[in-house]
């Protein structure tokens, strides 16, 4: 027997289009876990029966969101919610020795609780002093370490990465997979910040560098798709390999 869903209106602000505030309103079904990242949505029609609307307002809301990176509409299959990053490497900023076909290995060094500091609170929107992870991880290609990273999410949220029954030495070399099945947290976008200085003493050492080294350095904010940052990550790596090429079209 089918489920009948309840009828759902949609109020739009002075000035805000029907069909934005119809996207509103669905990305707060997806926000809510109504929809997961990689599930079909239902079929237009439906949509437009449980909120009143025109068929045509509906595909205008739901092009929205695809525009805006929620939904990925395939033409003949249907639509669906975008998954989460399963990814966005750092390797791409670098390019360590000849061997571009092996894949980086990933090997976490610590992992501790600890009072957020000042600048990890407020890339995190948190209150000074609040608990978050803080996770240590060196990433090598063919045995040769190449990045050195140190990553903070807020707790209780990561609460799951703490747990005795799952050691760090199975969590593979990708985070964001493991972030979504054992803490249900989806990276939705990311955002990096590239600057240049020189490789303290400890960082060096785990990179197999002189203290002092040129060093580039990559900080980025990682998002859900609510809007709240999850991660804060500081990446280093030896200057002398970093490579980026930026398309202008």
């Amino acid at each position: 027997m089918s489920t009948i869903l309840p009828f759902q209106a949609v109020t739009h602000e002075p000035g805000q289009s029907r069909y934005a505030a119809l996207a509103a309103a669905l990305k707060a079904r997806i926000v809510r876990g109504e929809w997961p990242p990689g599930s079909a949505i239902p079929a237009e029609q439906s949509l437009a029966d449980q909120h009143g609307v025109a068929l045509g307002t509906m595909r205008r809301a739901l092009e929205l969101l695809s525009e805006q990176g929620f939904l990925d509409r395939q033409h003949g299959r249907g639509t669906f919610v975008k998954p989460g990053l399963s990814g966005a490497p750092m390797f791409r900023f670098f390019r360590f020795g000849e061997g571009g076909d092996t894949p980086p290995q990933s090997s976490i060094l610590a992992r501790q609780t600890q009072a957020a500091k000042a600048e990890v609170a407020a890339a995190l929107g948190l209150g000074p002093g609040e608990p978050v992870l803080h996770l240590k991880r060196l990433r090598s290609v063919a045995g040769q370490a190449c990045l050195l990273e140190d990553i903070w999410l807020p707790l209780p949220l990561f609460e799951p990465l703490l747990s005795p029954e799952h050691p760090t030495a199975d969590w593979g070399d990708l985070l964001y997979p493991l972030f979504g099945q054992r803490c249900g947290v989806h990276v939705h976008r990311a955002v990096d910040s590239i600057s240049f200085g020189q490789l303290s003493a400890s960082a060096a050492r785990a990179l197999k560098l002189p203290a002092g080294h040129p060093c580039a350095r990559v900080s980025r904010q990682a998002f859900d798709m609510s809007g709240r940052c999850i991660e804060w990550r500081h990446t280093v790596g030896d200057a002398h390999a970093f490579h980026y090429t930026v398309s202008i079209v």
